[in-house]
């Protein structure tokens, strides 16, 4: 089955380069596109997208108010924030607001393709060369009070490694490979994780991870 993208860029050279890329995955097809993200909510509700690959900023409605909006007006496909910007409060805020995803624009078709299939596949996706700045402000803000709460995690061995693994922007079958365990296996241990913890999108993973000391900066 094909998924459909939405691509919402205020640069034509970028989305068509963007385009281009994902006409060379299997599976997926652009059937979309935006120049500014004040026309996110009309895109999404006329074509109904399974995933929108978002820019931050742009001409007058930014990426991070149009996905509010999207988010406040009910619409769950899921987006994919693909940006130049590696300020961690700007990061922080776009997971907070709703994005599944957070990619570099500088990212190699590989790992577009890896964070297309991470969403597709129920998962979050982090890119790798921005996982220690998330991690480093989500220490900051522990270490300030700003912090979710829980009372104790009750998770296993297993369940805490995979947890390091994934606040370190591994894929399911990242993990499943580094581990020796199948993929279903993983999901599940995901899936357990989340539910224990009542934590669903990576921020709140990443913040519960250094609060509880279950990883560091020095990991």
């Amino acid at each position: 089955m094909t998924c459909n993208l939405l691509l919402v860029d205020d640069h034509s050279l970028i989305r068509a380069g963007v385009r281009a890329l994902v006409s060379d995955i299997p599976g997926y097809t652009v059937i979309g596109e935006a120049d500014d993200g004040g026309q996110l909510l009309e895109h999404v509700l006329r074509l109904a997208p399974d995933i929108v690959l978002l820019d931050i900023s742009m001409r007058s409605t930014s990426g991070l108010d149009a996905l509010t909006q999207l988010r406040a007006n009910g619409c769950l496909c899921k987006v994919l924030i693909l940006s130049m910007h590696t300020d961690p409060e700007m990061i922080m805020r776009a997971l907070e607001s709703g994005a599944h995803g957070y990619l570099l624009k500088d990212t190699t078709a590989t790992e577009l393709e890896q964070a297309l299939t991470a969403l597709r596949n129920e998962e979050r996706y982090l890119s790798p060369a921005i996982a220690h700045t998330v991690i480093n402000q989500a220490l900051l803000r522990a270490q300030s009070g700003r912090q979710p709460s829980n009372d104790g995690h009750n998770l296993t061995a297993r369940q805490l490694e995979i947890l390091r693994l994934i606040v370190r922007g591994k894929s399911t079958r990242e993990i499943a490979s580094g581990l020796g365990l199948s993929i279903k296996t993983v999901e599940t241990h995901r899936s357990q994780i989340m539910k224990r913890l009542q934590i669903y999108d990576v921020a709140g993973l990443v913040l519960f991870a250094v609060r509880e000391k279950i990883i560091s900066l020095d990991d």
